[in-house]
């Protein structure tokens, strides 16, 4: 049977696999394990909620409030915020847990419910599994005077924007910026922070609807963006995903600066200044072979984790780590956020660029970014990638490429596929390795 919670919460279309049905029984399950401290302290759990704009979005969220109440919870909703942003609340308030409506880069009919723990942080897979089970079984029941309350977060976006911007180091005056908002959950909070650090901002794709979050817009369609930024003569650009927990940004000529490369220029910027704990970034496998090549030209060790950002959550706080992320723009800055955070990252790549006094495409350059050519082959045992042929050519592939290039082979987690990376220090070399050992993999693999 399939595990209920993927790698970022629970995710489906809604109205089908997420109905009210199930938002009231998964809230109640999520109330029984994560409410069991406060419970143990004789006091009422509390848990803040907050959603991304999605039409579907109104009815998760009053179903899963609702749910939450009637296994008596208090529940603060914070109404239309990004991810990071419940997971700041939840631990401003010192609340028991945080409760997130969206499903991110998804198209609008899908929807998630994702949890945070007390603090904020991200449920590890043995309490999502606690979750899970315990949907199956009986509940306690609440009534009376023991059910929740819930209460509108009055000042949550308030909260938020303060500490955001508490985290700056410089005002932006003098930055010009493009934001594109993926008629997403930074619609609203986005443009107002930005401006209040001191950026003229000009902004698109900030106007939802409900039904077209990502729809052309956001980090998942540049060109609009990309088109603005080069029309406007603006500094740069940042566009956010539909829950604004990561971003990429466009550089002065309209140029994608991606996850890898927002990385070099924060990596650099905290080593110079001190800041980098243990003088070590975390990346996941699927970072960019130029990533590796900045950091060991900076004397910064790169640590490497599964795809995912929860991994690479998982890796800093083991190891105290202050800053790692992933290709896609999921970036963490564990001094100031628990989660990934497009509006943090967007304004502390701003303020490096304030601080520098150069252009994007300047500190972009720090890192040269390799050809990189991903295929995922279909129908295939994903279980058998260590087939001696297959092993053998990607041998071939590691000596002949040496020091300049990198070859990814990776079992799906969720399909019958298997995704084949090569990276290379020209395209020709990592389309070519990429075709072979495709072909090599539907050879040797296929059913």
């Amino acid at each position: 049977m399939a595990r209920l919670f993927g790698t970022d919460g629970v995710r489906g279309l809604a109205g089908r696999d997420i109905t009210a049905e199930f938002c009231v029984s998964l809230a109640s399950a999520a109330a029984d394990i994560l409410g069991k401290q406060a419970r143990g302290e004789g006091r009422k759990p509390v848990a803040v909620i907050a959603h991304d704009p999605r039409l579907s979005s109104d009815f998760i969220s009053s179903s899963v409030s609702g749910g939450l109440a009637a296994a008596g919870v208090d529940v603060y909703d914070a109404g239309i915020l990004p991810t990071p942003a419940a997971a700041y609340l939840t631990a401003d308030l010192n609340a028991d847990f945080g409760v997130m409506i969206s499903a991110s880069h998804n198209p609008a009919p899908d929807n998630g419910i994702k949890f945070f723990a007390k603090g904020g942080h991200k449920l590890p897979d043995s309490v999502e599994d606690q979750i899970e089970k315990s949907m199956n079984s009986s509940s306690e029941e609440f009534i009376g005077i023991d059910i929740g309350r819930i209460r509108r977060f009055a000042d949550a976006e308030d909260r938020y924007q303060v500490h955001l911007l508490g985290t700056m180091k410089n005002r932006l005056d003098g930055l010009k910026v493009v934001l594109d908002c993926a008629h997403g959950a930074a619609s609203g909070v986005a443009p107002q922070t930005v401006k209040d650090a001191g950026a003229e901002v000009i902004v698109i794709g900030a106007d939802p609807d409900g039904t077209n979050i990502n729809q052309g817009y956001g980090s998942t369609h540049l060109g609009a963006l990309q088109a603005q930024v080069v029309e406007s003569g603006a500094d740069l650009g940042i566009a956010f995903d539909g829950d604004a927990d990561r971003c990429l940004a466009v550089d002065e000529n309209g140029q994608l600066v991606d996850g890898d490369e927002i990385m070099t220029i924060l990596a650099l910027a905290a080593k110079s200044a001190g800041e980098l704990a243990q003088n070590t970034l975390v990346a996941t496998v699927m970072s960019n072979l130029g990533l590796t090549k900045a950091m060991e030209e900076a004397g910064i060790e790169l640590l490497r984790t599964k795809v995912g950002d929860r991994y690479v959550l998982e890796k800093m706080r083991e190891e105290g780590f202050t800053l790692g992320g992933e290709q896609s723009g999921h970036i963490i800055f564990s001094a100031y956020a628990t989660t990934g955070d497009g509006i943090l990252t967007g304004l502390q790549l701003m303020s490096q660029m304030k601080a520098s006094g150069k252009k994007l495409s300047e500190l972009a350059a720090q890192m040269t970014r390799y050809p990189q050519v991903l295929i995922n082959v279909e129908g295939v045992d994903k279980t058998r990638t260590d087939d001696p042929e297959l092993v053998a050519l990607l041998g071939e592939a590691e000596v002949e490429m040496a020091e300049t290039g990198r070859v990814l082979l990776r079992p799906s987690g969720t399909e019958n596929l298997v995704r084949v990376m090569v990276e290379a220090a020209d395209a020709g070399t990592a389309q070519g390795w990429a075709e072979r050992l495709a072909n090599k993999v539907r050879e040797r693999l296929s059913f």
